[in-house]
């Protein structure tokens, strides 16, 4: 077992964020917003990343590195608990298990993100939704905190707006879903609040809001115990 270093904070310094399965950097982005130092992990190159990027097995990297950051969020890939990917029969890694056991041994605060159809693999997750940012998407994703770290549930406001099908383009007075191979890009960047990524990027991410709000309240409960004074 990877045993955690301790990690002193000189006040006013920003804390380390490992951004696992980064992809184009959607959480990222929020992360950095609130106030992270961000650094992503993917196997594939990432060459929209915004942040400073290692190329790698994020599992593996967490195992051998997480332990040198002070927060860590995971997005293990979604696709195998996908609506969309379940439609085309599509075969994909469950990497969910393996992440949260790679996470267990750092001794640091973590979140791992995914899909609805993920629910029965995580523990007591919180739910977040364009609704509460503001945002014309609805994107319910699922954050199973952990490490110490607690994330209360906020209110969900009612889906008052029609929502447009799948992949279509997206009818006035709607809310676009922004999934598969969707069109209206331009659109999807502005809603979302991503206009570096790609229709990829953003079928994949989370909007950096929802890390945002993740990383605010990561810095209010557990700043304290990472700041020492120099």
């Amino acid at each position: 077992m990877t045993q955690p270093t301790t990690i002193r904070r000189v006040r006013g310094h920003r804390p380390r964020l490992l951004d696992a399965f980064c992809r184009q950097g959607g959480a990222g982005k929020g992360y950095n917003d609130a106030g992270f130092d961000v650094t992503g992990i993917d196997i594939d190159p990432q060459p929209l990343y915004p942040y400073r990027f290692v190329q790698g097995d994020a599992v593996d990297f967490i195992r051998e590195h997480g332990a040198e950051f002070d927060f860590i969020h995971t997005s293990p890939p979604c696709q195998l608990d996908s609506d969309c990917q379940r439609l085309h029969s599509n075969t994909h890694p469950d990497l969910i298990e393996p992440t949260r056991a790679a996470l267990e041994t750092t001794g640091r605060p973590w979140v791992i993100e995914n899909v609805r159809g993920a629910l029965p693999k995580l523990r007591e997750p919180v739910m977040l939704c364009g609704t509460m940012f503001a945002l014309k998407t609805y994107r319910h994703r699922y954050f199973e905190p952990g490490g110490g770290f607690t994330l209360d549930q906020p209110p969900h406001p009612a889906h008052t707006v029609p929502q447009a099908k799948m992949g279509r383009p997206v009818p006035p007075g709607h809310y676009g879903q922004f999934v598969g191979n969707f069109s209206g890009v331009p659109l999807a960047r502005r809603v979302m609040g991503v206009p570096w990524m790609t229709r990829d990027g953003i079928r994949e991410c989370i909007p950096p809001a929802y890390a945002e709000h993740i990383g605010r309240t990561a810095l209010r409960s557990l700043a304290p115990a990472w700041e020492v004074a120099a």
